[in-house]
Formats: C-alpha cells, structure tokens, sequence
C-alpha cells in the first residue's frame, strides 16, 4: 500500500464543502470516484481542512492510500482526466511515508477572505468575493483584527451547527490589507491562519462591521467583534468569498507566495528533473 500526497486546487462553488455527504455533491467523493475509475479500489480521501459549501482551495493537502503500482505523475495526470470537467485540479502528487497524515500532520491552515468595497454591482469577481457597498474603513478592520490573535473563547462567533468540542481557539494570524483601484473600487484581503477553526466562526460579518464604525467614527468597535448577531451590510454573501489559502505540514509550507507563484509547484518541478 502506497501513500500518495495530493495539492488541490478546486472551485467550490459547485459542492456542498469538501467531506464527504450522504446526497449532495463535494470534493471528497469526487476525487474518490476518480481513483476508483483508474485503481479499481475504493479509497479514503484524507484533507488537512474540511471547507464549507462554496468554500474554494488554492493549495489543499489531501491523502490517499492506493496499493496498486502507479507513478505519482501517471497518477495525478490520470485523476485530472478523469476529474473533468468538475472544477478540481490535482497540481501536485508524490508518495510520502506511511504515518504522514493530510490531517493530522498538519500544524497551520491559512484562509483568504476577499472583499470589494464599491457601490456599482459586482461582475468579473461575482461569485469571488463579498461586495460591500458601504464604505470600510481597512486600517480600523486591521486594529480591531489583532484583538482576536492569540488564544480567546470564539463561543459568540460559534455557529449552531457546531460540533467543536471547544470554543477555546489560538488564531495565529488575522491581517487586513488593501489594493485600492481607481476604476474597481477597494479589495480588502484578510489573510488568517491557525491550526483549527470553528466552523463558520470567522469574520461572519464581525470585523467588517468594525471597519464600517471605523469609518463612521475614527477608529474601530473592539466589542462590535462579540456581538451575538454581526452588523448587516445589505449584500448578499456566501461562503464563496472565502479560499482555503495553504497549510503547513512538517517539512513543507503550501501557500501562494506575495509574487504568486505556488511553493509547490515549484517544489514538484526540481522533483522532476
């Protein structure tokens, strides 16, 4: 039996998050169906984040154990044959020891939060980011942000949903920047990173909230961030504002670089020399 390391990259927009589901369509039992159609084995796929419906993934570690014999090459330029046309794309496949785990091997999972800031209606981003039409103000979002690095109790960001054990949670990063544009309006990126998460716990509306009293008052609400119920902007969202950005298992870090250019990719092609 051979365990193989994958890097996903998919547009979740289609499926209803990536675990598995008894009736609705996701990540997990696509790539499943595919390894069956080339091994003929039913195999378990493992991922180091369990995204949301609509959530996407720029760089996923994921797991499988396969035990008939296939290049990792062969094997992932297979599975992206016969993903098609579902939007996931196997960029990265090599065998790893046998007690290296997607999941639980991993110490970092880092999430990209996009946000335009623009009155006019969304077009090329719809579907990629969260349109606000009230004015942020980013650096109070940024203030108000490092109140919430460290380790804190997120029960009032909890979702009734939740099945976490504890609310007790350790953010090791919550950064708000700003590309402003001239023509487009503003994109707000948060970038945050931990080694869990409570589902549907971040930024549901929270920090944005403090960045629109940061606006209106000169700096930002540090208790708007407890509020039971999130300050509402008038815009619809989804989850598919959000991208699974990178982890970190021992030995690699999976993320986009500022110059976006993957780690991994480049990683795969001295492997392939």
């Amino acid at each position: 039996m051979t365990r193989f390391a994958l890097t996903l990259e998919f547009d979740g927009g289609p499926f209803m998050g990536l675990q598995r589901q008894l009736l609705e369509p996701t990540v997990q039992q696509a790539v499943e169906a595919a390894a069956f159609s080339i091994t003929g084995e039913r195999v378990t796929l493992a991922a180091a984040g369990r995204t949301d419906a609509g959530v996407h993934a720029l760089a996923m570690r994921a797991h499988l154990d396969i035990a008939k014999q296939i290049a990792p090459f062969r094997l992932m330029e297979a599975l992206n044959a016969v993903l098609r046309p579902a939007p996931i794309a196997v960029l990265d496949c090599r065998i790893v020891p046998g007690d290296w785990h997607a999941r639980f091997s991993c110490t970092r999972r880092a999430y990209r939060y996009r946000i335009i800031n623009r009155r006019a209606p969304l077009t090329v981003e719809a579907g990629r980011a969260w349109h606000v039409r009230q004015p942020l103000d980013a650096e109070a979002m940024q203030r108000a942000a490092q109140g919430l690095v460290g380790t804190h109790d997120f029960t009032t960001f909890r979702s009734v949903h939740c099945q976490s054990k504890s609310p007790v949670k350790s953010l090791d990063q919550l950064d708000v920047k700003i590309c402003s544009s001239p023509s487009s309006g503003d994109l707000i990126l948060v970038e945050t990173a931990a080694r869990s998460y409570l589902p549907s716990s971040a930024l549901d509306g929270r920090l944005p909230g403090a960045g629109r009293l940061g606006s209106l008052a000169g700096k930002p609400d540090h208790r708007s961030l407890g509020r039971k119920r999130p300050h509402r902007f008038g815009a619809e969202r989804s989850a598919s504002w959000i991208v699974f950005h990178g982890c970190r298992i021992p030995g690699s870090y999976w993320r986009l670089n500022d110059d976006h250019h993957w780690q991994a990719a480049a990683h795969h092609a001295r492997g392939r020399r």
